[in-house]
């Protein structure tokens, strides 16, 4: 007797999301420096690619539907074969309803926010990078060397002209250098 019930709706529907949610994760590219950047994320991302590659592995050996069960063989390596007829007789006479799994509203709704957050937190870890890029670009346009005037300096580095000026109207002269 074949055991395989016939796909429902809901579990056509979960096998489909399932098939497209594992085409996207192969564009991922994981060696992405934002998956790197954090160790709390990188371990994040790596207990995620660990559950994947996990749940392929559960997905391609559960693919099929089980095999009928053979108790026959079973009759004959156990010693108490009234039990091996029961379990029988009760496999034959039972057909238990298709399991099928709802994902809850409240579960996606969390979820969806995590999506949110994580987004958002790009977001700002974007704009961060952004501002060090330029912070690092207008650095290197402005490197001290020896031809550069204490104008220049002072253009370039405002808070420290005006610490220096500070310094100087307080009459502090060795401030940074004795210690008092």
């Amino acid at each position: 007797a074949n055991r395989h019930h016939p796909p429902t709706s809901s579990t056509m529907a979960f096998s489909g999301a399932i098939r497209r949610t594992a085409q996207r994760l192969n564009k991922v590219e994981w060696s992405s420096p934002v998956f790197k950047g954090d160790n709390e994320l990188s371990s994040m991302v790596s207990g995620f690619r660990a559950w994947t590659a996990q749940a392929d592995a559960m997905a391609e050996k559960y693919s099929a539907a089980p095999g009928p069960i053979d108790f026959a063989s079973a009759k004959k390596s156990v010693r108490d074969v009234a039990l091996v007829e029961s379990l029988e007789k009760m496999y034959s006479s039972s057909s238990p309803p298709a399991l099928t799994y709802e994902w809850s509203k409240e579960d996606q709704d969390a979820k969806s926010q995590l999506i949110e957050d994580a987004k958002a937190g790009l977001a700002f870890t974007q704009e961060m990078i952004e501002d060090t890029e330029r912070e690092i670009a207008y650095l290197r346009t402005h490197r001290t060397t020896r031809e550069v005037s204490t104008s220049d300096m002072k253009e370039v580095y405002p808070d420290i002209a005006e610490e220096v000026e500070r310094e100087i109207e307080n009459r502090e002269w060795f401030k940074d250098t004795l210690n008092k």
